[in-house]
């Protein structure tokens, strides 16, 4: 039997574990303050440097907020918190083309689904949203970024139906990360024709909740994005 030699912890991330383990059990709500940092060093007996690291550490986790001469507060999680915490490994992971694949992949998979929900559940209201946006797409043919923008807003429109802030979270990063994508791939000839007429596709099939067809369209336009964007790498590398 093969031993694994035992991890010794230092003391301001068994702190900082103490601290987040009284957040989920509820005996530090939303918005309550932390005991001062004199009462924390008592509590736990350990010094003041190792409180404040583990306050820092808590707050890179988006679990406390830390103000100018305050105490910590417990903070109200949200998408954005989450988002932030993932944006910087993202970037890294970005940076090469494997990473790149795995996360137009994941944005495939991710955007079929909620083009499937949004068939399935969409109003009338949420059809009128994105019918305005669509007619704005149309009205950005020939202007590349008004096109861009205007095509990060439809599909925005079509998220929003799942009234889940932490999707419209994560498909706002998403769309964040892969900006060099769809800004490359949209200077592509025939791209953005054929970007507008999935578009087209795709909400016809939302407006007349069909899911099977919504989910196979979104598919079929992010397999052709992704297309675009390898085709237009390519010719950059040879150049």
């Amino acid at each position: 039997m093969a031993f694994q030699p035992v991890l010794r912890r230092r003391l301001y991330q068994q702190v900082a574990e103490r601290i987040e383990q009284m957040i989920r059990d509820g005996e530090l709500s939303e918005g309550e303050a932390l005991p001062a940092e004199r009462e924390l060093m008592e509590r736990f007996a350990v010094g003041r440097p190792a409180i404040r690291e583990a306050l820092l550490s808590l707050r890179q986790k988006g679990l406390i907020v830390l103000g100018n001469g305050e105490r910590a507060r417990v903070s109200h999680p949200d998408a954005d918190q989450l988002i932030d915490a993932l944006s910087g490994a993202a970037g890294v992971y970005l940076a090469k083309e494997e990473g790149v694949r795995q996360f137009q992949a994941a944005r495939q998979l991710f955007e079929a689904a909620i083009a499937r929900q949004a068939a399935r559940i969409a109003t009338g209201d949420d059809v009128a949203r994105m019918e305005k946006a669509l007619q704005a797409n149309r009205a950005a043919r020939g202007h590349t970024f008004r096109f861009e923008m205007t095509d990060v807003a439809f599909h925005l429109e079509i998220v929003r139906t799942a009234r889940n802030p932490l999707l419209i979270g994560v498909h706002q990063a998403l769309t964040g990360w892969l900006t060099e994508q769809r800004s490359v791939s949209l200077t592509a000839r025939g791209a953005e024709a054929s970007a507008f007429e999935a578009h087209g596709r795709i909400f016809a099939a939302i407006a007349a909740h069909d899911p099977d067809k919504a989910e196979a369209e979104m598919q079929k336009h992010l397999d052709s994005v992704a297309a675009y964007y390898w085709r237009r790498a390519r010719l950059s590398r040879a150049s």
